[in-house]
């Protein structure tokens, strides 16, 4: 089970980081990225992390510089970490397992994912 949380509203420029928690596998398992979903548009791939290794990938070139994304092996949990906040931004985020393998190689899988947590961003 992934269980996201910490998203909100946040004005453009300000700053959100959300949390994914899992239980039931562990991050030697799969690596886990992240993905967001905009009313009316296509999901887009955004990150993803190999937390057994520190491998990282970015999915979308618009977030560079911006989004960063981490891993706690103890408590089992993932980081997305969001600055400079966009408008464009705003979307349902969803943490997902990379069932490909705990390593990220190239790009990112999105093969089971939670919930979702709402991200807003106000011009």
């Amino acid at each position: 089970q992934l269980v996201e949380s910490g998203g909100g509203l946040v004005q453009a420029g300000g700053s959100l980081r959300l949390s994914c928690a899992a239980s039931g596998f562990t991050f030697d398992d799969y690596a886990i990225g992240w993905f967001r979903q905009a009313p009316g548009k296509e999901r887009e791939g955004v990150l993803c992390i190999g937390v057994s290794d520190g491998s990282t990938y970015y999915d979308a070139d618009s977030v560079k510089g911006r989004f960063t994304i981490s891993g706690d092996h103890a408590k089992n949990t993932v980081y997305l970490q969001m600055n400079n906040l966009k408008p464009e931004d705003t979307a349902v985020y969803y943490c997902a397992a990379d069932f490909a393998g705990p390593t990220v190689a190239g790009r990112c899988h999105y093969d089971y994912w939670g919930q979702g947590t709402q991200v807003t961003v106000s011009s």
